[in-house]
């Protein structure tokens, strides 16, 4: 075995090669790949030892219907079964030996095999396996964690137009006296480069794609424990619609920490970074349907599919969720419990936006936005705001937002990191139950929302239909929920909300609306409280504050609308790191001068700066 010494995720990104599908007329009979659901291990057990024959070999994927579209991949088999995506599930108490034989069965390519090696380590081993060529492997498994095994081929170097990440599968490593239920939750990723404008996907939870992902179902009180694990080169930031998860660890390929009660986070956004992994818990306390998802919107549009080709633009304005989202989607049924009633709700505080276009402006295509009538006279009918007109609300007070739609195409607004009914979630065809479903908001149509919020907070709203072309033309806005009898005050209380200002590639970020906002003042002495959210498409980058070179500090005391445990309300330097579909919050109290606040993926390429004058 050689060794690769272990420099973080990015050094098991090691090259692949270029693998082809072939047309249904010219493809060569190969095993079917079957999804793998990740409920029933592999391996026979014996006394202290698991052992267990693994295979690399070529297979048929259907990574959507079964009648839908096949590419051909390599892919994990345990020895005289199928061959499954991700691979065989390895499962087994902490104490346990493992004794693995690989065998590569492809004909032309070497592969290299990683995570087969005791944890945690300081190292990540590799197994290289010529055409042909089988290996034993004996190792204990080491210390209880979530973690993965995968395998890499060929001579080429990974690259976004050549992605082959389905060769990899789950391994559990089960405390004494075993583990609460749970489910394992693997994404994988295959796709390749038809032309300039059209990229051809699979990105799967568990061997499929949305709408073929499994559905989840739950009853309202359950507790639901998911391992989540990311072994693709894609950020996949994580977010539940309706509730929130506790994070319970964080790991690798080759550790995994679990956080202890007071570094626990309340989160309903997590980014994944590549070749990690995530433990979570959560429970709902309020039935209908819901979704789990990967925020980045090209892992979830109809363009995440083996044939994007077919998602024509009318596809994109479709009322069925089957056809507005593809890819990285989990859909979970939540049943109320037996014999519970809804209580009843008392009057509500009425809102009306109203979703319109306006003047093209900066570099999208089209300019729309989201404006609150204020007072009795109703918002020009072209009037846009980017974003979209901030909702300051309270505490526990009920509101019912009316959203109408002046736009010529049908929209849906999902209140983001807010805890509400399903049905008004704001996913049309999919949010509510049974056949009371959420409608689309077509062109001159009105929908209302009823908001109760349970937490103050920063959160957002935003389209969740024909979403690149929507958010990036601006319909989007901020949420503040204050305690009662607080009012906003915009001298301390700041809000920065990151998006795009078109589908260009590389992005060009705008925040608050703007690339080059004008000076802010702050008033010196007294705390200000910044709240960012990152609402673009895609995208993970990092707010600075800076005093000429140097990075100040702040303290951190929220993340997406919860308070963060006393343990986690450090002063820390002012650096925060945001997904997209990620709210943070931090206290500020800087001295007289001047700042910069800037946001970037590194400060060497900021992507927006705004000076800061402090009196």
């Amino acid at each position: 075995m050689s060794v690769i010494p272990r420099l973080g995720a990015a050094a098991l990104l090691v090259p692949l090669t270029l693998w082809l599908t072939h047309s249904e007329g010219s493809r060569r009979t190969l095993d079917r790949i079957a999804e793998n659901d990740n409920r029933t291990p592999a391996g026979r057990l014996r006394g202290d030892t698991m052992e267990i024959h693994l295979q690399v070999g070529m297979g048929t994927w259907r990574p959507e219907a079964d009648s839908g579209p096949a590419i051909d991949v390599a892919a994990f088999a345990e020895e005289g079964h199928a061959p499954l995506v991700p691979g065989p599930l390895i499962r087994v108490p902490t104490g346990t030996v493992i004794l693995a034989t690989v065998t590569n069965t492809l004909p032309d390519s070497t592969i290299t095999v990683h995570g087969l090696f005791i944890r945690p380590a300081t190292a990540a081993d590799s197994l290289v396996l010529r055409p042909g060529e089988s290996r034993e492997l004996r190792f204990p498994a080491g210390a209880p964690g979530t973690y993965f095994y995968m395998a890499t081929l060929g001579h080429h170097i990974f690259g976004k137009d050549d992605e082959r990440e389905q060769l990899s599968g789950a391994l559990i490593i089960d405390p004494a006296g075993g583990s609460p239920p749970d489910r394992i939750l693997m994404l994988n990723i295959w796709g390749r480069t038809i032309d300039p404008k059209t990229y051809s996907n699979a990105l799967t939870i568990n061997g499929r794609s949305w709408p073929y992902t499994e559905r989840m179902t739950a009853t309202v009180g359950d507790t639901l424990r998911w391992r989540v694990i990311n072994p693709t080169a894609r950020n996949h930031p994580m977010h539940l619609h309706g509730f929130y998860y506790l994070v319970d660890s964080r790991g690798d390929i080759a550790a995994d920490t679990a956080y202890s009660p007071e570094h626990r986070r309340l989160v309903v956004t997590e980014g994944l970074q590549p070749l990690t992994t995530m433990t979570m818990a959560w429970s709902p306390d309020r039935p209908g349907n819901w979704l789990y998802h990967c925020h980045v919107g090209f892992h979830v549009l109809p363009d995440a599919r083996v044939n994007p080709v077919a998602a024509s633009s009318s596809d994109r304005m479709a009322h069925d969720p089957r056809v507005h989202m593809a890819g990285l989607v989990l859909g979970i049924s939540v049943a109320p419990r037996p014999g519970a009633t809804e209580p009843a709700r008392p009057p509500a505080r009425r809102l009306h936006l109203f979703i319109q276009e306006g003047r093209r402006r900066g570099r999208a295509p089209r300019a729309m936005g989201v404006v609150l009538q204020r007072g009795r006279a109703l918002p020009a009918p072209d009037s846009t705001e980017i974003p979209g007109s901030p909702l300051i609300l309270t505490r526990g007070e009920p509101v019912d937002v009316v959203v109408i739609n002046h736009l010529p195409e049908p929209t849906a607004v999902h209140w983001h990191g807010i805890e509400l009914e399903s049905y008004s979630d704001g996913v049309a065809g999919w949010s509510g139950s049974g056949d009371h479903l959420a409608p689309s908001i077509e062109p001159g149509d009105s929908f209302v929302a009823r908001l109760t919020l349970p937490r103050a907070g920063t959160f957002m709203y935003h389209t969740h239909m024909n979403d690149m072309e929507q958010i990036t033309s601006g319909v989007y806005g901020p949420i503040v929920v204050l305690e009662p009898g607080r009012r906003y005050d915009p001298v301390t209380d700041h809000v920065f909300i990151a998006g795009w200002d078109s589908e260009e590639d590389p992005p060009h970020t705008i925040i608050n609306g703007d690339s080059l906002p004008a000076p802010l003042t702050l008033r010196a002495g007294v705390p200000h409280r910044f709240r960012f959210i990152n609402i673009g498409p895609a995208n993970r980058f990092k707010f600075f504050l800076l005093r000429d070179s140097s990075i100040v500090g702040w303290r951190r005391i929220a993340k997406d609308g919860a308070d963060l445990p006393t343990a986690q309300r450090t002063v820390v330097p002012a650096v925060q790191a945001l997904d997209v579909g990620e709210t943070a919050d931090v206290l500020v109290r800087p001295a007289r001068g001047e700042y910069r606040l800037v946001a970037a993926k590194d400060l060497k390429e900021p992507y927006w700066v705004q000076r800061v004058i402090v009196r």
